[in-house]
């Protein structure tokens, strides 16, 4: 919970009779604010591959990106809506693959067929499509700088789960530097 200290213009005595919570040791209100509160609804990346799908997800106030799991390519959908039952889900960003010249890749049919596979089973839900280039090389040079060992490094399901997770990373600092809400950033 997050909460607000604010001067009392009533004084130290007159604070007591808000309750013992309302008060700090220094003779602050706090005041709580109800917005944060509730629980705000993460965003969820997907790192897609034909074999392996790495997934990442924000923190409740949608700040931090962490890496959330690898799954089979054939039960994400599945593991997408057990989470969903759990967490609230505002948005889906998919990784689209690209060349350096902005041309597709061989996955690019694939992701795209994912991301309609995607809107069927959460139509209610967004799904923004954002460039991947670039993650899996990132993603390997976090595991080294992380002292992560060899063994480890070398596992492509820990390379997928952290390239979803500077996937996500990199759509909120879009969207941060862009200051524009999630509701109108653009969609697939």
């Amino acid at each position: 919970m997050v909460r607000f200290g604010f001067k009392s213009p009533v004084g130290f005595r007159g604070l007591a009779k808000l309750g013992r919570n309302a008060v700090n040791r220094l003779g602050h209100v706090i005041f709580v604010a109800d917005f944060f509160e509730k629980t705000v609804a993460r965003l969820i990346a997907i790192d897609y591959g034909t074999k392996r799908v790495g997934l990442a997800a924000t923190d409740p106030l949608q700040l931090i990106a962490s890496a959330l799991d690898t799954v089979h390519a054939k039960d994400v959908l599945v593991f997408l809506k057990t989470y969903a039952e759990r967490e609230p889900v505002e948005a889906f960003v998919v990784g689209m693959p690209s060349r350096l010249d902005g041309s597709d890749t061989d996955a690019t049919p694939h992701v795209r067929g994912f991301i309609k596979s995607l809107k069927k089973a959460f139509p209610e839900t967004p799904v923004y499509p954002h460039d991947e280039r670039f993650t899996s090389v990132l993603a390997q040079r976090a595991m080294l700088a992380g002292g992560m060992s060899k063994k480890n490094r070398r596992d492509k399901a820990n390379v997928d789960k952290i390239s979803a997770a500077i996937l996500l990373q990199s759509f909120m600092e879009k969207k941060q530097i862009s200051n524009v809400p999630i509701s109108t950033v653009r969609r697939e």
